[in-house]
C-alpha cells in the first residue's frame, strides 16, 4: 500500500509540473470506502492528509477511531437530508450537494453548532440517470439559492464522468466542469467562493489535473480492491 501511495503522490507532482501547475495546488483525497482502519492509519503515517468517505455510518466508526490524527475529513458520497446532522459534525468539506433540499438541511444543522459548512456542488455533466448531481444548466440557479443560506459556503464543484477504459475520454467532462466554474466566477454571486474542482479518480486523475482539478479522489490505486 505504501508503495502505491508514494507512486500516486509522485504522479500527481509530475503531472502538475508538466502542465505548469504548482503541485501544492492539488490535494489528494484518499478514499476510505471499505478500507480497514489500520490501512488508513498507515496511509496517514505516510503523508495522507485528507480521507474521503462515501457512507455516513462507516465514516462515523472511523471518525471515532481516528479522531486523534491530524487529518481533514471529506464526504464524497450521496448525502440524504436525514443524514446531514451527522455530516456537518464530522466533515470539513461535503463534495456532493446537488439539491436545495439537502443544502437547506445542511444549513439548519450547521447553524445548530455555529458552523459554516463548506460544500461543493455535484454536477452531473454527462446527465447519467444512474448518477447523482444537478445538470449544468441548473447549477447557477442552485448556487444562487444556496448563497442565501448563512451557514453554508459553496467553495467549488465536483463531478464524476462516465466510466471509460481510456482516461482521455473523460477529459471533455473535466474541461466542461472547469469552464462552468469559470462562468460562475464571472457572475460574482455573493457568498460564493469557487476555488475547488473535485474531479478525477484512480483511472483518470492525470487528465483531471491537466484540466484544473484541485482535489483528486483516489482509492483503488492506493488501497487495492475493496473488502
Amino acid at each position: 500500500m505504501t508503495t502505491n501511495l508514494s507512486s500516486i503522490i509522485d504522479q500527481i507532482t509530475d503531472t502538475a509540473q508538466k502542465c505548469g501547475r504548482d503541485p501544492h495546488s492539488i490535494r489528494l483525497v484518499a478514499v476510505g470506502k471499505r478500507v480497514l482502519i489500520s490501512k488508513l492509519k498507515q496511509a496517514v503515517d505516510h503523508g495522507v492528509c485528507i480521507i474521503g468517505e462515501n457512507y455516513i455510518q462507516e465514516a462515523r466508526d472511523k471518525f471515532k477511531e481516528l479522531s486523534g490524527l491530524d487529518i481533514s475529513w471529506h464526504f464524497i458520497g450521496h448525502l440524504q437530508s436525514n443524514k446531514a446532522k451527522y455530516a456537518v459534525r464530522m466533515f470539513d468539506l461535503i463534495h456532493s450537494v446537488d439539491s436545495l433540499k439537502v443544502a437547506v438541511e445542511i444549513n439548519k444543522q450547521a447553524g445548530k453548532i455555529a458552523k459554516v459548512q463548506e460544500i461543493l456542488i455535484q454536477v452531473n455533466i454527462a446527465k447519467e440517470a444512474t448518477k447523482s448531481g444537478i445538470s449544468s444548466d441548473e447549477t447557477i440557479q442552485l448556487i444562487r439559492d444556496i448563497s442565501l443560506l448563512p451557514n453554508i459556503r459553496v467553495t467549488g464543484l465536483m463531478t464524476m464522468p462516465p466510466y471509460f477504459d481510456a482516461p482521455e475520454k473523460a477529459r471533455p467532462y473535466f474541461r466542461e466542469l472547469r469552464e462552468l466554474k469559470e462562468t460562475i466566477a464571472q457572475i460574482k454571486i455573493p457568498n460564493i467562493f469557487l476555488k475547488e474542482l473535485s474531479m478525477g479518480m484512480s483511472g483518470d486523475f492525470k487528465a483531471a489535473i491537466e484540466e484544473g482539478a484541485t482535489l483528486v479522489r483516489i482509492g483503488t490505486a492506493i488501497f487495492g480492491s475493496r473488502l
